[in-house]
């Protein structure tokens, strides 16, 4: 017996649909599943109270984020600012006609929270460093926290190797401004040929960031020594500073050369002397 036509028609709608079924099943077995959203990490978010590594010489502690890196510029021109009268200071332009010691760095974010690093000085001084965020401040924690950890050598790492140690904490009041307290123990200070004084230093650097525009900071630090070593000026330095997204200008005044741990413990010139200098910084994220 012939089926009737409506009843063909059913089957075959039938048929259709089993199929249609059995296409869809198979093909959601067989896509793969979406990879995973990349985890969020707040050490790319700009932080507008603290925008760089350091505040003028001494460390901060905003965190290079994990993979990324910065590069920094530091230049001191050496000529004094008190040198000769205004005319002369004048002729040679503020002191950018003079030499200068120049810094090159290179930092890199070795882990979450740990960041590895080398700076060079054109006095061919060499400065491997890490620094290792314990703490943000949050809720839980009123204050931010890392250890820094240091060794400079001269001659292009060859000669008197100076190892370093310290804390930094931060504490930043909204998007506003930061403070800063850096303990820190420097040893083989006392570099001068036939002087038996003491060959360390314990220096207390305190240190401030206050944002006065969207952009614009002023920036101040201080590192005097409260034990040990106490040759020469203890370290001083002011500026104002630029930031341009992952850029950072900065015009400095300071009582020395000094940008490596060892450099500053060394203190400033032994004179009332004041330098000007400037930093550029780069972040790579």
């Amino acid at each position: 017996m012939t089926p009737l036509p409506g009843l063909r028609r059913f089957h075959t709608l039938i048929a259709a649909a089993l199929a249609l079924a059995l296409l869809a099943a198979t093909g959601a077995a067989q896509t793969p599943a979406p990879p995973p959203a990349p985890e969020d990490d707040p050490d790319l978010d700009i932080n507008f109270a603290q925008p760089d590594f350091t505040v003028i010489a001494l460390p901060t502690t905003l965190r290079v984020p994990k993979s990324k890196s910065a590069f920094r510029v530091t230049h001191r021109f050496a000529r004094p600012l008190g040198a000769g009268d205004f005319g002369s200071l004048l002729e040679d332009f503020f002191g950018f006609d003079a030499g200068a010691q120049i810094g090159l760095e290179y930092r890199f974010g070795l882990l979450r929270g740990t960041q590895v690093g080398i700076h060079r000085t054109s006095d061919r001084t060499i400065q491997f460093f890490t620094e290792h965020s314990l703490r943000r401040q949050g809720a839980a924690a009123p204050v931010g926290l890392a250890v820094v950890a240091a060794v400079d050598g001269t001659d292009n790492f060859r000669d008197e190797y100076s190892p370093s140690l310290g804390l930094v904490l931060s504490r930043e009041i909204a998007d506003r401004a930061a403070l800063y307290a850096q303990p820190i123990w420097v040893n083989n200070v006392n570099i001068r040929p036939g002087d038996a004084r003491d060959d360390y230093a314990v220096l207390l650097g305190l240190a401030a960031r206050l944002r006065v525009r969207p952009s614009v900071y002023l920036v101040v630090e201080g590192a005097p020594r409260v034990a040990g070593y106490d040759g020469g000026a203890d370290h001083v330095s002011f500026g104002i500073e630029k930031r341009s997204g992952g850029h950072s200008f900065q015009i400095n005044f300071s009582n020395g050369f000094g940008t490596t741990m060892a450099q500053i413990a060394r203190g400033g010139t032994a004179s009332d002397d004041w330098y000007i200098g400037f930093n550029i910084s780069r972040k790579f994220f």
